[in-house]
């Protein structure tokens, strides 16, 4: 075996690490080598966005202990940003194997370095967590989730106090940070448990009162509150506010897909749990099929992207791509608002560079401010902050079943979107 694979196999055999994870990295040499080298051979890379990886044990796998260095790391730069103050970091996660147990690692990290921690007392959608950040005036958040990668990943995102992910130069700088922690011997694991609260429905009750606050024609539901609606989380987190914020836009005529309706990290009814894939949506379809319904919905596992399925004049089912229902959604909030006076001179609508050029000309038709942006929704997130006092955001979107309404958030809302398709 290389050596500097070895070198790391011992590190960790010597090192201070759990007894059951030693007697795995045995196991390994036994049986797999091929497998231990894959585990070893390099150190999962904190990029841009945070991390992502396969589960298991070794430098490159999402484990404790990379877990762990990568919050030490995130949480050595957050205390150099803010000298002067407690920093606060909301903490949360999907419905992924290992996710809870992740986002404890991280809270109890975070803790034990003097960091105020707001911990979900279970399972929520990624944009709540962005919600949170501005909500209670945290410095940073993070949300554990490989979103709709396969069942054997997981990751962990990081954000900053605008509830954005990491921009430059903060992203690079927490790399930085990050690659200076070579032990797990410079992580504090423990003994800030004090600093962690748990929290949940207050913040669902805040985050779903903003959600309702982005309707524009709640008497329209009034007329149609009986739409038949099929929803499916995909074994996701979707399920904790999906079916709760329907019913207080008033819609009452909602089927929620049985098959996925159970959170699973192990996605048994789909291969790849991605709402661009035509397979997750099999279980709904068949639902909207048997009960002749207006209109399908899924959202991905941690409810951060949005995938429609509407009927054609002839009655049969499409299932629309990103760039079509982005199309939708911007025309929709930019006339709706016009015919509600809502609209302000100032209004932009911002989009990556990868989405069609469709929405540009509906702005340029409407007379607004076009914006286009990198691809990633912390563009879109920096963007609304240049402009803060200059120009009024309205909505954001990408071609990957992204969308962002009202700045209340700064990241990509399934939830909010699910309830403006309605």
């Amino acid at each position: 075996m290389d050596a500097i694979i070895l070198g790391k196999v011992n590190t960790w055999l010597s090192g201070k690490f759990d007894n059951e994870t030693k007697d795995a990295i045995r196991k390994m040499q036994a049986e797999n080598e091929t497998e231990l080298a894959e585990a070893f051979y390099r150190n999962l890379e904190f990029g841009t966005g945070g991390l992502r990886g396969i589960m298991g044990i070794g430098t490159n796998r999402m484990n404790k202990y990379t877990v762990g260095m990568a919050t030490q790391g995130y949480a050595n730069y957050l205390k150099k940003s803010f000298p002067d103050i407690q920093v606060k970091v909301a903490v949360a996660h999907d419905s992924r194997n290992n996710s809870r147990f992740f986002a404890e690692t991280v809270a109890n990290v975070l803790g034990a370095n003097g960091i105020k921690v707001f911990l979900f007392e279970a399972l929520r959608p990624t944009p709540e967590l962005s919600f949170t950040i501005r909500h209670l005036g945290c410095q940073g958040g993070v949300v554990c989730t490989a979103s709709h990668n396969p069942k054997e990943y997981n990751g962990y995102k990081a954000y900053w106090n605008d509830g954005g992910q990491l921009v430059p130069p903060h992203d690079k700088n927490v790399i930085t940070e990050v690659d200076k922690i070579a032990s797990v011997d410079d992580v504090k694991w423990s003994g800030g448990e004090s600093n962690i609260s748990i929290v949940g429905k207050e913040i669902d009750d805040a985050y779903m009162t903003m959600v309702k606050g982005l309707s524009v024609y709640p008497e329209v539901i009034e007329r149609q509150n009986d739409l038949k609606i099929v929803y499916t989380p995909i074994h996701g987190t979707g399920i904790t506010l999906m079916p709760e914020v329907l019913k207080r836009f008033g819609f009452t005529n909602v089927t929620i897909v049985e098959e996925q309706s159970v959170p699973d990290g192990n996605f048994p009814t789909v291969h790849y749990p991605n709402p661009e894939e035509s397979e997750a949506m099999s279980f709904g379809l068949k639902k909207a099929k048997e009960i002749d319904a207006d209109i399908l919905l899924r959202t991905d596992p941690d409810s951060d992207r949005v995938g429609i399925g509407v009927k054609d004049l002839e009655s049969n089912w499409v299932l629309m791509n990103g760039n079509q229902t982005a199309v939708l959604a911007f025309n929709y909030m930019i006339e709706a608002r016009k015919a509600k006076g809502l609209s302000e001179p100032n209004d932009m609508v911002v989009k990556t560079i990868v989405t069609t050029d469709m929405i540009d000309h509906i702005a340029q038709h409407s007379g607004i401010n076009c914006h286009n942006v990198l691809t990633g929704f912390k563009w879109i997130a920096e963007l609304i902050k240049e402009k803060e006092g200059i120009e009024n955001y309205v909505i954001g979107g990408e071609e990957s079943y992204g969308l962002m309404i009202g700045d209340q958030i700064r990241d990509k809302d399934a939830i909010s979107a699910v309830a403006l398709f309605m």
